[in-house]
């Protein structure tokens, strides 16, 4: 199950509507353009909290999924702590296979 939710977000990533790292993923929560955000598991406390609170704030769903490198991985990247999905459409799937698990 976990591997379709990686597989979604590399095709989410080539279709160019995700963000990733912590500022810019911040900054799209506070814009109401992030629509689902994925945390790794791995990530810090403090930015751990930083993002669920602000997705609390500004009510976006958020998951903890992954670490790091499986993360940045799944979208062609170093490792990514964070990442935001800006299209409902692949946040609506994505979220629906989340919740399955």
């Amino acid at each position: 199950m976990s591997q379709k939710v990686l597989q979604l977000l590399g095709l989410a990533a080539r279709a160019r509507k995700i963000i990733s790292g912590e500022e810019l993923v911040v900054k799209e929560i506070r814009n109401n353009n992030a629509k689902l955000v994925l945390l790794a598991n791995d990530a810090a406390h403090n930015s751990s909290k930083k993002i669920q609170d602000k997705c609390t704030f500004y009510n976006v769903e958020y998951h903890v999924f992954g670490d790091r490198y499986q993360l940045g991985n799944a979208i062609g990247k170093e490792a990514r702590v964070v990442i935001a999905i800006t299209d409902s459409g692949f946040a609506r799937k994505m979220s629906n296979l989340l919740n399955e698990i």
